[in-house]
């Protein structure tokens, strides 16, 4: 397994190549939230990769037992300012127009915007253990991340409705069973299992895989292009309210919130 020579990934990713295999994998312990600057590395490394011919599938993953759990709005003034949603989302808008087939491994949390990411992916590869949740009600806020574009398109409105919603929290064997997830391996062989979906597909022609792919997921870029908008529109007036404030500092405190909308 190689670095490819001509890119240096952003601070904390790591990428290899091995076959027509690319690993890239981000590490912000110890909840891997992410921030503006993440984002683009990883819009940067997918970029490069779209160029790179030896490259036919990407495989996503996180380091620590944590996938993703979003972005931290009690972290730092860059989260607590009203536009970074909108400033964030423009940049991850640019994932879904690359040209690769992505896979997903989530292993432990992909919470928020951490599950927006993972539906970056085409597949999501899992094991029991990990825990999905579009818990953005739960903190007071609309959801984002084009999530109301990439939930309903792999569960259906009804499922992503009840979802967002709830804010409820589902294993990986639930994922699977409502299709938020397409692989269920046994826990600690989840990297071992996206790595042998991610070999089968490039098996396939490559300039078949990404022309079909291209096909079905036709129109999907634009729609998260228009539908941010709307997120960070509701986020923005949402992120100054003391519902947010409660949600937040309930989640620090480990209870339930109380809420009073306003």
């Amino acid at each position: 397994m190689s670095t490819p020579d001509s890119f240096v990934p952003g601070r904390g990713l790591k990428l290899e190549l091995q076959g027509h295999v690319a690993t890239l994998e981000f590490s912000r312990p110890p909840l891997n939230f992410f921030d503006k600057d993440l984002i683009m590395d990883l819009v940067s490394a997918l970029e490069y990769l779209d160029q790179l011919e030896q490259c036919r599938v990407v495989v996503l993953q996180a380091e620590g037992k944590t996938f993703c759990a979003g972005a931290d709005f009690t972290g730092s003034e860059e989260t607590k300012d009203p536009q970074f949603p909108r400033r964030l989302y423009k940049y991850a808008v640019r994932m879904f127009r690359t040209r690769k087939p992505l896979i997903a491994v989530v292993e432990g949390a992909a919470v928020g915007g951490g599950l927006g990411l993972a539906l970056v992916g085409d597949y999501r590869v899992t094991s029991e253990k990990a825990r999905f949740s579009a818990n953005f009600n739960r903190l007071g806020i609309h959801q984002g991340f084009g999530i109301s574009v990439t939930l309903p398109r792999v569960v259906g409105i009804q499922m992503a409705s009840l979802l967002i919603a709830t804010g409820r929290r589902i294993d990986g064997r639930e994922a699977v069973r409502i299709g938020l997830a397409d692989v269920l391996a046994e826990p600690g062989q989840e990297r071992q299992a996206a790595r042998a979906l991610a070999e089968e597909i490039a098996e396939c022609s490559p300039l078949a895989v990404m022309s079909s792919r291209e096909t079905l997921r036709m129109g999907l870029a634009d729609a998260v292009d228009a539908i941010i908008d709307r997120e960070a529109s509701e986020q923005e007036w949402q992120i100054v309210t003391a519902d947010f404030a409660e949600g937040n500092k309930a989640m620090a405190e480990r209870r339930l919130p109380v809420f009073t909308g306003k």
